[in-house]
């Protein structure tokens, strides 16, 4: 299943929010910030977290047009968001390409990139502020302190080769799966549920988000430069340590020393396959799924508090999506 057939139930919401992110990033006078903005809405991602944040609500309650406008405004916020860690994300991992494109980092310079991350933040930070609404205010802002704290976290740890599983998921759990459970947590407050199924969407966000991660983690290791749209290996280019290699460690524990090794010599491309190769035949990639398709579950049997809908049955296709990839690239 691909995500257009996912999400055709929520097709003229996104058509609405692109309209929106369009308004946004064009009102501006000047050139130069126009440029940026129009290289920007020319590299279109998946649109998985806007998406939540609609499906999210309408898989609640039905939504009036007041609650409709507010969501396109908070799940245009969340795209902005989400983009605006991408742009700063580049340019701490020296990354060179993103959608098949040059990042922005690498066709407009560090300095501007920066500035440019930060301004889309608060362009996200203003459409939330029009909607008046303190609980999805809150929401966010936590999402993004969680983001940023991950972030953080991920760079002071690089290059220690004794990070923990444990230190990993937290790494995933702020960075990548925050951004994921507040969209799905914003769109149940605008649909005014009640508490318990705030708390389930959340709970299906978070899981969803740490899978999400896990399987990109995995394609990283596994993937080519032609499906990924970027260049393969840069987790294990930056010195990072992610579950595929924590898994290979433990269980090839006789190849520990090999494996370290390898992680060393990061700007050899020739350690790099030979990573990739240890890892696919070896019992670390099979665990490496069965964890990611273990969160999968888990975010899927979140949404048993919601009625049967096209909505419910989008989020849990979306779940089989993100699952499918670990193999798209095998």
């Amino acid at each position: 299943m691909n995500l257009k057939h996912i999400y055709s139930p929520i097709a003229k919401d996104l058509f609405k929010v692109d309209s929106l992110l369009n308004e946004s990033l064009k009102k501006t006078r000047y050139a130069a910030i126009l440029e940026l903005n129009n290289y920007l809405l020319e590299s279109k991602g998946k649109g998985i977290r806007p998406a939540l944040v609609i499906i999210s609500a309408k898989a609640c309650a039905r939504t009036s047009s007041a609650v409709t406008s507010a969501l396109t405004k908070i799940a245009s916020a969340i795209e902005l968001i989400h983009v605006a860690s991408l742009v700063h994300d580049d340019i701490i991992d020296a990354s060179a390409l993103r959608h098949h494109k040059p990042t922005f980092n690498v066709k407009f310079g560090e300095d501007v990139s920066i500035a440019f991350g930060d301004y889309l933040y608060a362009i996200a930070f203003e459409l939330i502020a029009s909607c008046k609404n303190t609980d999805i205010l809150s929401c966010i802002a936590q999402a993004s302190r969680a983001l940023c704290e991950g972030e953080l976290i991920q760079v002071c740890e690089r290059d220690n080769l004794s990070l923990l599983k444990e230190r990993y998921l937290l790494i995933v759990k702020k960075k990548t799966a925050s951004l994921f459970a507040a969209s799905c947590q914003a769109g149940a407050i605008l649909s005014q549920s009640r508490q318990l199924t705030q708390d389930s969407l959340k709970e299906y966000g978070l899981n969803l988000g740490v899978a999400f991660q896990i399987i990109d983690d995995c394609r990283d290791l596994t993937g080519s430069k032609e499906k990924l749209g970027k260049r393969p290996g840069l987790d294990f280019k930056m010195g990072e340590l992610t579950l595929p290699v924590l898994n290979l460690i433990f269980q090839e524990p006789q190849e520990k020393k090999n494996i370290i090794e390898l992680l060393r010599n990061q700007d050899d491309e020739k350690a790099f396959r030979s990573l990739s190769f240890k890892f696919l035949n070896s019992s670390a990639f099979e665990k490496t799924k069965q964890e990611a398709f273990a969160y999968i579950q888990k975010a899927k049997s979140s949404l048993g508090h919601l009625k049967d809908s096209s909505y419910r049955r989008s989020l849990s296709a979306l779940a089989d999506y993100v699952a499918d990839k670990i193999e798209s690239d095998v």
